[in-house]
């Protein structure tokens, strides 16, 4: 079954946004959007001829996902228009991520300079718990007869100390023979001054290898996280190379853009070989889409959390998207830009167990898409997130989970029993108690990204999307101390719509070592210029017109004596300077009297994603409906008498006040008691605490 409506009878999940298509586009008939999750498998797909949304999910293929989403295409009857070529797709996939947090790449050989071979062994010497003196021994990134040296060597400026010879060459070669890795990973010191030794082992490497080099995957100093993630480039390309390959000959000749880490797109052809860039793709999308929706909404500021089946990402938004180079995989630094997200185990999927102290604890993890929670009927025993919101009533049995999976209750609660009898508390109370545990740990993952990054949560909006976010919202607004959260039409899918939001993005950087004062400001211009047109080639090789082409330019500074950056817009030093000492008072409480120094300098360059406007759509006023009759009365435990709300018979200006439920095919949504909630007119609920 499938989550269909028109765009006159409905309000979408966000405008979306009007940007011309950067060149003429072929007759393409649909939109699609698909983000694959460690449970589902999410679809937005846009009729452009009827302006009709509709939206499925099917239960993920971990083993294949490209099994899943042909599901889905076939599900949506978009096998005969995508064979045609007439069906544009975005896919954010977790491929990437799911073979790095799984130790499943291929084996890669490191290359690095003569006497650096335990770089990223050594890495920055810090242990995950600081005062633990007997840490659990974890495998290096690579073995020690895989990393692999050569004899060549340039200074900090750059210049040749030990040139790279022929020999060299030949010798690396007949190793890497013996060794017969699938790919390599070169990163040599000081490469992102000047790269011809790399570029040189590439050349002499590339026909027989998957072969990545560090000046290529991130041109920036510190030899440990660009060695990191030039390995995980190496680690992870052939797998998602391979992977996209595959779903690219299945789709065509259908075009197929990929959704990167930095909330922009880019084509599969290329993506293939920046797998390092695809690490939050899925969850990025969910960003894109959140971003057009605080413009559309009128709240710039929003902290949002996406609760999926397996995990949940909270992230922040003030008015632009966050971005960070110092990410985390794991254990592992990522320093190539992406979204500053916080991902914690927690979704509705995730395991409740009674722990060894008798302390009720939950996640990391999870049941997955099979068996999945106990109420799916899939073979699950084991009881979740969503069975402990099944018992409370929240889910409800004919609420038909992604539009056409019933719940059993009874196995839910049966689920709960072995939890209950370990603490002494009957089912309710044990269903209560996990769902308190797991909003402690989303509250605790958004003040990470809020408190202690210098922002007041009160000064935000609270917005949640995934299918199980609207379920606790309110709660994690109230400990938060925050008065207003947003819950988006079409939540449960909000990823895969943030899909067709997303522009086509290139960011590229440039080392620029030296105090900032005395740097030449024209001589800084010609540099982010080289930067600017090499962007702009890029975007323009996707068929984007130079004339659609946004330009951000950025800087990273520094106190001169510090290891960390921060990263400010740049139109000239003096500027730049001014920011940065506003920046780094706000993030640290104090400035300093120091010289300021410049790092790197960074380009953006984006492109609108080529939708049609499709404004002329919305809603007309005349579906205000102030009065709303709710679709049954339930009892819930400690709320009595609760009504239930179908969204789709939502009309503009309707509203709600708390307790209330609130089903839909991709979602459920609660008001808790003291909030009140009203429909805008794209569908969107607005919630305020009263």
């Amino acid at each position: 079954m499938l989550f269909s409506t028109s765009l006159s009878a409905f309000k979408p999940a966000l405008e979306i946004p009007v940007s011309k298509p950067t060149t003429e586009l072929p007759p393409f008939s649909h939109l699609l959007g698909i983000d694959t999750g460690g449970t589902f498998t999410d679809f937005v797909v846009i009729d452009l001829a009827t302006a009709e949304f509709n939206a499925l999910k099917v239960l993920s293929t971990p083993h294949n996902p490209a099994l899943a989403i042909n599901e889905g295409i076939e599900q949506l009857a978009l096998t005969e228009a995508v064979a045609q070529g007439r069906v544009k797709i975005v896919h954010g996939s977790t491929v990437a991520t799911n073979a790095a947090l799984e130790r499943k790449g291929v084996k890669t050989a490191y290359v690095t300079n003569q006497g650096l071979k335990d770089t990223l062994t050594i890495g920055r010497q810090t242990r995950a718990s600081l005062y633990d003196l007997q840490p659990s021994a974890t495998p290096p990134p690579v073995a020690d007869e895989f990393c692999l040296e050569v004899p060549c060597r340039r200074d900090a400026n750059g210049a040749v100390i030990t040139p790279l010879t022929p020999d060299d060459i030949a010798q690396l070669q007949q190793q890497l023979a013996a060794l017969s890795p699938d790919a390599v990973a070169i990163n040599l010191l000081f490469s992102y001054l000047n790269d011809d030794e790399e570029t040189r082992l590439h050349a002499a490497l590339k026909d027989r290898y998957f072969v990545t080099h560090s000046a290529y995957v991130l041109p920036e100093s510190g030899e440990y996280e660009r060695g990191m993630a030039t390995w995980l480039n190496a680690y992870l390309g052939p797998k998602v190379a391979t992977y996209l390959n595959h779903l690219q000959a299945s789709v065509a000749p259908s075009p197929l853009a990929i959704m990167q880490s930095n909330g922009g797109t880019m084509d599969s052809r290329q993506a293939g070989r920046r797998a390092v860039n695809m690490l939050l793709s899925g969850p990025a999308g969910g960003l894109s889409a959140a971003q057009a929706l605080a413009e559309q909404v009128q709240q710039p500021r929003l902290l949002t959390f996406d609760m999926g089946g397996t995990s949940t990402d909270v992230a922040l938004i003030d008015g632009d998207i966050k971005l960070t180079n110092e990410g985390k995989l794991g254990e592992w630094p990522v320093a190539v830009p992406m979204v500053d997200m916080h991902t914690i185990g927690a979704g509705g999927g995730s395991l409740a167990y009674v722990d060894g102290g008798g302390l009720l604890q939950v996640g990391p993890e999870s049941a997955g898409a099979k068996p999945g929670p106990a109420c799916y009927g899939l073979g699950g025993g084991r009881a979740t997130v969503t069975d402990a919101n099944a018992a409370l009533g929240l889910l409800r049995p004919d609420s038909k989970l992604g539009g056409h999976m019933a719940l059993n209750v009874d196995a839910a609660n049966d689920a709960l029993v072995p939890i209950a009898q370990s603490l002494g508390v009957s089912v309710t109370q044990a269903a209560a108690g996990i769902i308190e545990v797991v909003n402690e740990r989303m509250t605790a993952a958004l003040r990470v990204i809020s408190i202690n990054k210098g922002y007041n949560p009160s000064d935000f909006s609270l917005c949640c999307f995934g299918g199980a976010g609207g379920l606790h919202v309110c709660a994690l607004a109230e400990n938060l101390g925050m008065h207003q959260a947003v819950i988006p039409a079409l939540g449960g899918v909000f990823s895969a719509l943030g899909m067709l939001t997303a522009p086509k993005v290139r960011q590229l950087s440039a080392a620029h070592p030296g105090i900032l004062a005395d740097m030449d400001p024209k001589a800084l211009d010609r540099q982010q210029d080289l930067l600017c047109g090499q962007a702009r080639e890029q975007l323009r090789a996707e068929g984007v017109d130079i004339s659609d082409i946004r330009i951000i330019t950025s800087v990273d500074l520094r106190y001169q004596g510090q290891s960390f950056a921060l990263n400010v817009p740049y139109q000239d030093p003096e500027q730049a300077q001014q920011t940065f000492h506003q920046l780094h008072q706000q993030r640290y409480g104090h400035q300093m009297d120091t010289a300021v120094e410049l790092v790197l300098l960074r380009v953006r360059a984006e492109a609108g994603s080529g939708i049609p406007d499709l404004s002329q759509h919305r809603p007309s006023s005349n579906t205000t409906q102030a009065q709303v009759t709710p679709s049954e009365w339930i009892t819930l435990p400690g709320h009595g008498k609760t009504p239930v709300y179908h969204r789709h018979h939502l009309k503009h200006q309707a509203t709600l006040r708390g307790p209330a439920l609130i089903c839909e095919s991709l979602a459920t949504t609660w008001i808790a008691p003291d909030w009140q909630g009203i429909v805008d007119k794209l569908g969107n609920i607005l919630l305020t605490k009263t």
